[in-house]
């Protein structure tokens, strides 16, 4: 008996109506015949996977935030222009992990300027997989909501030769973007260089006011690597990236975003009918961070700076192995340690850092895939980490109170978290269809910005440094389906949390408000519904669906910071040299919130309307290997902005800008855009 991934039939017959298109031009790269994605599917339990080099609308991404808003179950919590925060299902920060080609980066801003997301850029990568829910170990610890993996994918040459992709972007506000991705080599070695930028000025909301939202950002990255046969790479990367973003929520702006990364990787495959393959990975990232109220802005009062870095190491080592037949087993170890520095003072490029924490985990992890039989598999892992963190703030700076002493300073807590998780997924004999059923536990340590950033305290003393690791155990059930013609799934998920870090602005204690960090318990659950169907060889219609819904049982209210039902409607034309389509974006009401309390992003201000969004879109593909694409999104220039989203200008605002509730969202806005792939 031979056992194969179920779901290559199903993928197959999805992509068969296009085969005899593409017969006579094989060499025409996959990923241009789709002109513009607006909702990826799962095409297989729990996972997404969505090509970033495809242009799609909203207009094409320019962060990783930017990009994961266009999957169902995320939002994106809004701040200016760029540099959101991901949510999935509702959960935000280090519940969601974020890697890119394996290796984890930390943002430094203490106020989350620069979440992990704000160091992507999107189509310097050929692939991006979501995998949702507490069901994978294979990728660090603390994946409550869901793991990110933003991955580059090399293939061995099979003669000397050279390839190319590059893109340019044109649209409303200024907007205009450039990527080029060139890749050389021989069967033994290749080298490759990528290099985007991102421009774009102030934008404005459907009533025409003007958001503090500029911003400008570019990446450099090169690799070399070695491939002596088609089993074997040893590859050696570097990465340099900086920007700058001016924040409609806040009382400055981001003027520096520098990273420089370097990273070895090793793979070998089909070593044994014992060990299928090793793999390992080491790397160092290291980030620069500056933000200051003159720089993007007219300044009001005192001039204010700040600088914080983090540097942070770590590695991967894991070896695939096929135990049985019917079983196969990954095993590995993987680290992860960083430093965190800050420094504010007008001068502060002469000034020594001073650090603030440090963090480190070792973790042990192991996961298992068995073939009951032809139809029905079983898969489970288990992970163990041990996570250790420093205080070395000597004093805190607190609301009502000024300087004091840290009552945790040298302080170092060590702690053994546990994960894991088990799921059963079973392909019906009368349909093309896999049902699953999975539960999952995740222990999630308290990340920076709960136990130190930002003058967080607990609720009984000064420093939240003794806040408690946050468990979470949950459901997740559901059907794909995939015909060719219909592809469709549903995802449900139940979730129980002990020891939710929440944080809480406005905390009257002692007198004064200030900021906590709360462990409570919750609940949550929800879902999300897709189905794309084909009415002709021509014409196709999709539609999304996602929910989800929280309690905190610990207060008897609504979980915070929670984003309301949205659905996604999209008809799309293509005769492979032609394509139109549009998309209606549609979103609830939010009337259950929790004013004050939240995440490390936010918290509730109030109820939200529900809005309508509707944009259109089209493309031609004059030859091979090249594709014209626009639209126009938000059409009907709808002044609207997200549930989640940011407190729009600071009290006392933006000089030249209006005060809103919330940071709005873009209006009617114009794209364009010119893919080109060579080889």
């Amino acid at each position: 008996m031979t056992f194969k991934p179920r779901i290559l039939a199903a993928s197959l017959a999805a992509i068969m109506p296009y085969h005899f298109a593409l017969a006579a031009d094989e060499a025409k790269p996959l990923r241009l015949e789709e002109v513009v994605v607006t909702a990826p599917m799962m095409l297989e339990p729990l996972v997404v996977t969505t090509d970033p080099k495809a242009p799609r609308q909203p207009v094409p991404a320019h962060d990783g935030a930017d990009y994961l808003k266009t999957i169902p179950g995320f939002s994106v919590i809004r701040k200016g222009g760029t540099d959101g925060d991901p949510v999935l299902r509702g959960m935000a920060g280090s519940r969601l992990n974020i890697l890119l080609d394996g290796e984890q980066i930390l943002g430094g801003c203490g106020n989350r300027m620069d979440p992990p997301t704000a160091y992507v850029f999107p189509e310097s990568y050929d692939k991006i997989t979501v995998l949702k829910g507490p069901q994978t170990v294979l990728y660090g610890p603390g994946n409550s909501a869901g793991t990110v993996l933003f991955e580059r994918t090399i293939k061995r040459f099979d003669q000397p030769g050279w390839k190319f992709n590059g893109s340019l972007a044109a649209g409303s506000f200024g907007r205009n973007d450039q990527v080029a991705d060139i890749r050389a080599g021989t069967p033994d070695y290749y080298v490759q260089g990528t290099a985007t930028r991102s421009d774009a000025n102030d934008y404005q909301d459907g009533s025409g006011k003007a958001v503090h939202s500029a911003f400008t950002r570019w990446s450099t990255s090169g690799a070399i690597g070695w491939t002596p046969d088609n089993d074997t790479r040893l590859e050696l990367t570097g990465t340099h990236s900086d920007g700058q973003a001016a924040y409609a929520d806040r009382t400055m702006d981001g003027v520096k975003f520098a990273r420089d990364n370097v990273g070895l990787k090793f793979e070998k495959n089909r070593i044994s009918p014992l060990v299928e393959k090793v793999e390992a990975q080491a790397f160092y990232n290291y980030v620069d961070h500056v933000m200051d109220n003159y720089t993007l802005r007219s300044q009001s009062g005192m001039k204010m700076v700040s600088n914080p870095d983090r540097e942070t190491v770590g590695g991967r080592a894991a070896v695939g192995l096929r135990l049985a037949e019917a079983t196969k087993a990954t095993l590995g170890v993987d680290y992860q340690a960083n430093k965190h520095t800050l420094r504010s003072t007008i001068n502060y490029a002469n000034m020594p850092r001073v650090e603030d924490a440090n963090f480190r985990n070792y973790g042990l992890f192991g996961e298992l895939t068995h073939y009951l039989g032809e139809r029905d598999k079983l898969i489970a892992g288990l992970r163990t980490d041990n996570w250790n963190a420093q205080d070395k703030r000597a004093t805190l700076t607190i609301a009502g109170l000024g300087t004091v002493a840290n009552p945790t300073v040298g302080k170092e807590r060590s702690e053994t978290l546990t994960s894991g998780f088990g799921r059963y997924e079973y392909d019906l004999a009368g349909a093309p269809a896999t049902l699953y059923a999975g539960l999952g536990h995740t222990e999630r340590f308290p990340d920076y910005w709960e136990l130190i950033s930002a003058t967080k305290e607990s609720a009984t003393t000064l420093s939240a440094f003794d806040s408690r690791p946050e468990k979470t155990n949950q459901l997740d059930v559901g059907v794909v389906y995939n015909s060719g013609k219909l592809t469709a799934s549903v995802s449900g998920f139940y979730s129980k949390i002990d020891d939710y870090l929440m944080v809480q602005s406005n905390y009257v204690k002692g007198g004064r408000a200030t900021t906590i960090v709360r462990n409570v318990d919750a609940t949550t659950w929800g879902g999300e519904a897709g189905l794309s169907y084909a009415l002709s060889s021509n014409w196709k219609t999709d539609a999304t669906l996602a929910y989800v819904r929280g309690d905190n049982d610990t207060d008897g209210t609504a979980l915070a910071q929670l984003p309301p039902l949205e659905g996604r409607l999209g008809l799309t034309y293509d005769n492979k040299v032609w394509t139109v389509g549009s998309l209606l974006r549609l979103v609830s009401e939010q009337s259950r919130f929790d004013a004050n309390k939240g995440n490390i992003v936010g918290q509730d201000i109030g109820r939200t309307p529900g809005f309508a969004v509707f944009s259109l879109n089209g493309g031609y593909r004059p030859k091979k290997g090249t594709l014209i694409s626009g639209g126009i999104d938000n059409l009907f220039d709808k002044t609207y902005a997200e549930h989640i989203s940011r407190t729009g200008s600071p009290t006392g605002g933006i000089a030249g800008f209006d005060q809103t509730t919330r940071v709005n969202e873009p209006g009617r806005n114009l794209w364009v855009k010119l893919n080109i792939a060579l080889d």
